[in-house]
């Protein structure tokens, strides 16, 4: 990986807050696919008056792509760090501080210079960790729908309300997936499919029920790894799918997205009401009798499942996933107060 010096001397002079004339660097990639690559950057800074310092950064390059129903994806996570979002952000709860942000329009590509933190990231992440980050969700959430601030109306590339509505949709209208578990050459479980199928025949209903929660800034993509836990505070990355969305729909992702299977279900009984306890402090939801967590899940995650399964080649990862679904499924059958 070659990055361009000045850049680098730029970027290093922004986290610094000094100038810098000098760094060495050495780079070791996070993260890497054909639309957008994550490396680590790491060295000694000098300063001109010979001060040297050891630094790490984030450099982040994303590519143009297009994710369906959703074309201005590819670069809203520029679009949001050249906002005033930052301002809305508390000491618990923020995303990585960016030192530089360059658009290149001509190659539909930018570039994110961005804090690392060095954190409890991903199935490391405990019970307690879980219940923390679904407390400060609500709570910024809940204080960007009491207050409304400036920097929230003045953003102008944020998906829309009725993405996971027409996710779930298209997904429906999928033959592969739809007709497999309605066919007598399914091999999940009968009560799982018929799982599937209830929330299909229901699903005019359970959006409408969905679609009366309060709309709120959403990350969703709020997977555990995309939490951060450091020094007892919650960093969140990767704002590119970020846009409207129900109360609770981060959730789904939170609870269900590739996580601890073994503690779904404990998990879920202990983020829903710690999102809604942190909500309320600054929004009366007292009025809120049906939460649909349970049913968010499944209309995001319930026939990406079932693709999964279908193209799985490892049975472990096949087992994986039914136990998935059956964890979804005992989830149903809890009363969880909020």
């Amino acid at each position: 990986m070659i990055i361009k010096y000045e850049t680098l001397i730029y970027a290093l002079s922004q986290q610094f807050k000094k100038e810098i004339v000098y760094a060495d660097y050495q780079t070791t990639q996070l993260q890497g696919g054909t639309v957008g690559n994550v490396y680590l950057i790491t060295g000694i800074a000098e300063t001109a008056d010979g001060e040297k310092s050891p630094y790490s950064t984030v450099l982040k390059i994303q590519k143009k792509w297009e994710r369906y129903g959703d074309l201005g994806s590819w670069r809203r996570e520029y679009d949001l760090y050249e906002s005033d979002l930052e301002a809305t952000f508390s000491d618990s709860f923020r995303w990585p501080l960016c030192y530089h942000a360059k658009m290149n329009a001509e190659e539909n590509e930018f570039q994110l210079w961005l804090e690392y933190i060095d954190g409890v990231t991903g199935l490391d992440l405990t019970g307690d960790m879980y219940e923390q980050a679904a407390l400060e969700l609500g709570r910024y959430q809940g204080k960007l729908y009491a207050e409304q601030p400036a920097a929230l109306q003045s953003l102008n590339n944020l998906s829309h309300a009725d993405l996971m509505k027409n996710t779930y949709l298209h997904y429906r209208s999928w033959p592969v997936v739809y007709n497999y578990i309605r066919s007598e050459d399914c091999e999940l479980p009968q009560h799982l499919r018929q799982m599937l199928i209830d929330i299909d025949k229901y699903a005019d209903e359970i959006l409408s029920r969905i679609e009366r929660l309060p709309l709120v800034l959403c990350h969703r993509d709020f997977w555990v790894t995309n939490l951060i836990y450091a020094d007892g505070k919650i960093a969140l990355i990767d704002w590119d799918t970020s846009g409207w969305g129900y109360l609770g729909e981060d959730l789904a992702s939170l609870i269900a997205d590739e996580a601890d299977i073994n503690h779904m279900v404990e998990y879920y009984q202990r983020c829903v009401p710690a999102y809604y306890k942190g909500f309320s402090e600054y929004v009366d939801v007292s009025h809120i009798a049906d939460h649909c967590v349970y049913e968010m899940i499944l209309l995001i995650f319930g026939y990406r499942l079932v693709e999964s399964y279908l193209y799985a080649e490892d049975e472990d990862e096949k087992t994986n996933l039914v136990t998935t679904l059956q964890k979804i499924n005992e989830m149903k059958a809890i009363s969880v107060q909020v």
